[in-house]
């Protein structure tokens, strides 16, 4: 999937979004300890996937160098969860994280998803105005016993 236009009146990125396999999570969990913190191991995203339906990577590149990543799976019939989605500091506010979100709902719709669900801390306000701007609605608030902090938990239906 390539993608390049403007969103805002912000030129956005020319990125190609690509699935990748779980051969390829090294990829993926190397993308996240550049981008979050506390960093994780590889052992960690393969028991969050371990059992898990229809799970998806796809990585974001500029000029076949990865720029970011996103994971999901399914939560329950029906509905994809966006676990995580995460762009490296130097390619932010190009548009990367709007495209992964958009592959997100295409690859759910032709997998036959009628909603995807995303959760975001409130500190994370432009993944908050990301999510709106994308068409989710807030359904509800849950507290991260690990972080004890509140999850703002949104849904877009398809």
């Amino acid at each position: 999937m390539e993608a390049s236009f403007s969103q805002g009146g912000r030129a956005m990125a020319n990125t190609e979004i690509v699935p990748v396999g779980f051969d390829e999570l090294s990829l993926v969990v190397d993308l996240f300890n550049e981008v979050f913190r506390p960093g994780r191991e590889q052992k960690f995203f393969e028991r969050r996937f371990q059992g898990r339906l229809n799970p998806l990577l796809l990585i974001a590149q500029i000029s076949h160098k990865p720029a970011g990543f996103a994971a999901g799976y399914e939560l329950k019939p029906g509905t994809f969860y966006c676990w995580l989605v995460g762009v490296r500091a130097s390619c932010r506010r190009a548009g990367i994280a709007s495209q992964l979100m958009e592959a997100i709902a295409a690859w759910a719709i032709d997998n036959e998803y009628h909603t995807i669900r995303f959760e975001c801390y409130n500190r994370h306000r432009p993944m908050l105005r990301l999510a709106i701007s994308q068409g989710f609605d807030v359904v509800g608030v849950r507290m991260d016993p690990d972080a004890g902090e509140n999850l703002i938990v949104l849904e877009r239906k398809l």
